[in-house]
């Protein structure tokens, strides 16, 4: 029994791709929209840049989507040029699907909805665990304009709405770079295979302090109950794993996992863009000894977004109560999220 038509926008991301993967396997049909179609098991593809209305309106004319999972981003030069450009693709979205079928539209946003945007990180109030009712940090934030789009198109349209806030997501995604799990994957190999110590490469406060972490499966799991489950529609949610740790431990743990010495953390941050500015050519060795996927690795690891998240100076952690409230309590140890994604990068030869 098909449970409705979904449309994954981001279908390639490490967000989207686990989810419409997901909605596969639960019984949905599922169109997954990118800006080159690509090949995903029971996924039907769709092309087109959200950022070209005219090609937007071609490529959705006619889908008879129910659902909408928007799970995509892009990234300009400053935070305003990014509310103008996301407003802009997710309103030129909802201006080409037929209103008519629409019945839900879910958003994943994050933990900068607490935190502020990329120029204001950390200059609001910050007060942990973060929980859905925090006022909006001041400042231009994109994920704040996608929040007000959904919700004017919702109030038009009339369809139902959610919006889902995880903290950094830990996935098998592809093409994803931006993807902490894959990128300190690749980081310990080149350890590994040059000798040299696994050093975290954040802060003391990042070091020490509880934090959280959310699985793109947990997440995908949310974003399908919270769509089909009518008591939680027109509501945002956060989405973490349900654990706490502090990367102190985590980080012994990845380094035993990939056999490496791990050094203290040093006293001021160690950005991998510094520590990995000469591995273009380590890991084209790497991957031709091993017989690897990808030889490139900056299309696999994203040294500047694991030093965003690793590099805070402000405790995250997530309050999950309201989710839990409404009736979802899936939940997902991160340390195992991360030695199954290692694992599975062995297995697709990502990594040696």
């Amino acid at each position: 029994m098909r449970k409705g038509t979904a449309l994954v926008v981001g279908a390639t991301g490490i967000t989207g791709g686990n989810l419409a993967s997901y909605l596969v396997a639960s019984g949905w049909t599922v169109y997954g929209l990118s800006r080159r179609a690509t090949e995903q098991s029971g996924v039907i593809p769709v092309a087109a840049d959200l950022l070209d209305k005219p090609a937007t309106e071609q490529a959705l004319a006619g889908l008879p989507i129910t659902h909408v999972f928007y799970c995509t981003w892009v990234r300009r030069d400053n935070e305003k040029a990014n509310v103008e450009a996301n407003s802009a693709m997710m309103r030129h979205l909802f201006e080409a699907l037929d209103s008519d079928n629409l019945q839900h539209a879910s958003l994943v946003t994050g933990t900068k909805q607490y935190l502020g945007s990329f120029e204001a990180y950390g200059s609001g109030r910050i007060e942990t665990p973060f929980r859905e009712s925090e006022p909006r940090v001041p400042g231009d934030n994109f994920y704040y304009a996608l929040e007000d789009v959904l919700l004017e198109a919702a109030e038009h349209h009339g369809f139902a709405w959610n919006v889902h806030r995880p903290h950094t997501v830990i996935g098998y995604a592809r093409g994803n770079a931006m993807n902490m799990g894959t990128t300190l994957a690749v980081y310990a190999s080149i350890c590994k295979a040059t000798g040299q110590p696994f050093v975290f490469p954040g802060s003391q406060t990042q070091w020490n302090a509880l934090t959280d972490m959310t699985d793109a499966l947990v997440l995908a799991r949310q974003m399908e109950w919270a769509a089909t489950t009518p008591g939680a529609a027109n509501q945002a949610f956060n989405t973490v794993n349900g654990d706490v740790f502090r990367w102190r431990r985590m980080w012994h743990e990845i380094g035993e996992y990939f056999g490496l010495k791990v050094a203290d953390c040093p006293e001021t941050p160690q950005p991998l863009e510094d520590q990995m500015a000469n591995a273009e050519s380590t890991w084209r060795e790497i991957a031709a000894k091993h017989d690897l996927v990808e030889p490139d690795v900056d299309k696999l690891a994203s040294w500047w977004h694991t030093d965003a998240d690793l590099g805070r100076d402000q405790e995250c952690v997530n309050d999950t109560t309201k989710s839990r409230d409404f009736g979802f309590s899936h939940f997902r140890e991160t340390r195992g999220a991360f030695f199954d994604l290692f694992d599975r990068l062995r297995a697709e030869k990502v990594i040696p």
